[in-house]
């Protein structure tokens, strides 16, 4: 595999499991050297990150609440302390309680703006700096197709990822003409653990949207990863400020 991303440093956030965990992976074979953030998945970002160094990349695994400033500032001075600056950024973690958008209250509301939406912003604020001095960047973000369309108990999340849309598109803007190049991908229904939390029939769900897909099977978390590693390449420099739909075709048609 061409290692194109030699000498790089990744932090992937929410990468101890699911489609963060696979990104991590995807970018460590191609020669990139990888943070692992995680806030309560411990041993499994241990996991993650065995398994980069098992690649013979280096690996630093760092605990941070994404919701909390200071917690951003302070995982920042980590990736700088274990590898002098960080040159691709993927927005990868997500939280959020299912609800319905009228039973979305102050707290739910704040809580999942900041750690799907503002974290990036906040990231991308102490990133790109030393991104901008070496003349090469990566931010690729992964957003949801709840972003524009409404999904059950998206209530709080769905706007969160239309923000991580649009932050996308004025951050490619601002950015490209420094050799930082930002995009999304927009993955279709991965099965992850992060799905169980929806009170919905996981089975008849997953049945259903790979019956309902031009491939007839779902997504999954390492086709995301070759995606998100493709926009990370060289080959990918002319792509800016794009939503890549990653969904097996499930959204071309009408449910």
């Amino acid at each position: 595999m061409d290692q194109f991303l030699i000498d790089k440093a990744a932090l992937i956030t929410g990468s101890s499991r699911g489609i963060g965990r696979a990104i991590a992976l995807a970018l460590a074979e191609r020669g990139a050297d990888i943070v692992v953030h995680y806030l309560r998945k411990k041993s499994a970002a241990g996991e993650v990150a065995a398994a980069v160094e098992a690649l013979g990349r280096r690996a630093v695994v760092v605990k941070a609440n994404l919701a909390e400033a200071d917690q951003i500032e302070a995982l920042v001075d980590e990736i700088e302390s274990a590898f002098g600056r960080c040159d691709i950024l993927v927005g990868n973690a997500a939280s959020g309680t299912p609800r319905d958008v009228l039973d979305v209250n102050d707290k739910y509301w704040d809580w999942t703006m900041d750690v799907n939406a503002r974290s990036i912003l906040r990231l991308a604020q102490r990133l790109v700096p030393p991104m901008a001095q070496a003349g090469w960047g990566r931010i690729i973000n992964i957003t949801s197709p709840g972003s524009t369309r409404v999904l059950p108990y998206y209530g709080a999340i769905g706007p969160s990822k239309a923000v991580v849309d649009a932050l996308t598109r004025y951050l490619a803007v601002d950015l490209a003409s420094q050799g930082i190049i930002v995009n999304a991908v927009s993955p279709g229904l991965v099965k992850t653990d992060a799905v169980a939390a929806f009170p919905v029939d996981l089975k008849e769900v997953f049945d259903y949207a790979a019956s309902h897909s031009p491939t007839r099977r779902l997504v999954t978390p390492e086709e995301i990863a070759q995606v998100v590693a493709f926009l990370c390449s060289d080959a990918a420099a002319a792509i800016v400020g794009q939503t890549i739909m990653v969904d097996g075709g499930y959204g071309l048609l009408l449910h």
